[in-house]
């Protein structure tokens, strides 16, 4: 990959361009560190939150009111240090150059399921076909 590609501050993949071209990688490289750095900064105002005490509470409903939000708290970081995970994972297909490829198929993910969900391993149909699976493996059970 060029590391030297400035975009146009409008640009916007498009299906007319060759699929997964350098412009393309670097724009869905870009937005994937803009995420990166949003999550980052939500992680460390939540660990902030936590690290304020207050659950020495004397009121229960207090208490318990706090404990509940430092829980959802923990959940969320939780989400988000797994989804930084998978963004790391995707910058790392960008630069080993299979972003944008299904991992089951080799076909293309497509430019609207990679805007929508940059983190996309498999194609529509590829994931389509995983939910149906464990659907019905969740039936059986």
């Amino acid at each position: 990959m060029v590391d030297s590609i400035i975009l146009p501050p409008d640009y916007k993949p498009s299906a007319k361009e060759e699929y997964m071209n350098d412009m393309q990688l670097e724009y869905f490289r870009q937005k994937l560190l803009e995420w990166k750095k949003s999550l980052v900064a939500q992680s460390e105002d939540t660990l902030d939150d936590l690290r304020q005490g207050g659950l020495n509470q004397p009121d229960e409903i207090d208490r318990a009111s706090l404990e509940t939000d430092k829980s959802l708290d923990l959940r969320t970081k939780d989400r988000a240090r797994k989804l930084i995970s998978k963004i790391n994972e995707a910058l790392d297909r960008i630069e080993d150059g299979t972003y944008g490829y299904c991992e089951e198929t080799g076909e293309p993910i497509g430019l609207e399921r990679l805007e929508a969900r940059p983190i996309a391993t498999l194609s529509i149909d590829a994931q389509e076909r995983h939910e149906r699976m464990e659907k019905t493996y969740d039936d059986e059970a």
